[in-house]
Order: C-alpha cells, then structure tokens, then sequence
C-alpha cells in the first residue's frame, strides 16, 4: 500500500495516537447529539476536532465520525453528507468541490497483514481525493488509495485500488465503467 507506516504497539506513538482518539470520541460524541440548526456549535466542535476551522464553504453534517481529525484535510466547497466515518490516522485530504455522500468510510488504518504480525502495531496510509471527486452513498475507501480529480465513484463500491482522474468506478471489485475524459 503506499506510504504505509507501522505504529508499533506499546510505544509513546501508539499511546498519543489513544489518547488523541479518547478526546476525539468526546467530541464526536458531542457533535452527534446537537440540534441540527445549531450550525455555530457544530463548527465550533468540529474545529476542535480538525485542530483547525473548518474552510469556510465546507460542510460537514452530522453524525460524523472520526478517530484523530487532526489529519483531515478539506478544501474549499466540500460537501460531507450525513452518517460519514474518517478513520483519519494516516491522513486524509479531500480536494475543492468534492462531494462525500451519506455512509462513506475512509479508513487509513489497518493491521499488517502477515498473521504473525497482526499484533504488532497499527499501519497507515493516507487517503488522497482530488478536487471534484463525488463519492456516492456507503463507498468504503481503504488505506493507500488516490482518487483522481473528476472522478465519481458509485454507491457501495469499495475502492482498494487508486481511481485514476475523470473515471466512473462501481462495484467491490472497482470495476471501470468508462472514462470520463478531460470534463
């Protein structure tokens, strides 16, 4: 997978990688329960969460679910629907104009695979989405994966191979469709 890293376990990084998610927990936690109306607490927890504002054009609607957040990247006119997971760990950036629709999970982290190892540690790999990405509804993006600028991926498709720009991908098996082309 690209630019996996292991986070041994029982080592000072695997330890403020739980407590960063133990903060992050209460937070989402909170987020989840208010009014939907209450857009001004919202933003003010999810800056919590992120470690920074959001950009002013994104949106993100709860319930919203994370792990660290302090590895979430979002441009400009993002648009995060309802019911999302961004297991954040390895890092996520998501490019101006993507559209992320309800029940999408970007997971970064995983375990090796080897069974001897699995216990070993956490891997991560970060999670590029380009700019004008739509991502239908329930897609499951795994760790190591880029999705080229221009492309959409469709509903329950789970993507474990990188999406090149302005391609249509479906199905668990991300299956081509077509290509978009230069639009």
């Amino acid at each position: 997978m690209q630019g996996e890293q292991l986070i041994p376990r029982r080592t000072e990084a695997s330890r403020a990688a739980a407590a960063r998610v133990d903060v992050v927990m209460d937070l989402t936690s909170r987020l989840n329960v208010l009014r939907h109306r209450d857009v001004e607490t919202r933003n003010a927890l999810l800056a919590e969460i992120l470690g920074r504002p959001l950009p002013a054009t994104a949106v993100i609607l709860p319930p919203f679910f994370c792990d660290h957040g302090l590895n979430i990247e979002l441009g400009e006119q993002v648009f995060v629907n309802q019911n999302c997971s961004f297991y954040d760990l390895g890092g996520i950036v998501i490019g101006d104009r993507s559209m992320i629709g309800p029940g999408v999970t970007l997971c970064t982290a995983g375990h090796p695979v080897a069974p001897g190892e699995r216990f070993d540690g956490i891997t991560t790999a970060p999670i590029v989405i380009g700019e004008n990405v739509w991502l239908g509804a329930n897609v499951t993006v795994t760790p190591g994966v880029r999705i080229g600028s221009g492309s959409v991926v469709a509903a329950g498709a789970v993507v474990a191979k990188d999406v090149p720009s302005n391609h249509l991908v479906s199905a668990a098996g991300q299956v081509v469709r077509r290509d978009l082309g230069g639009a």
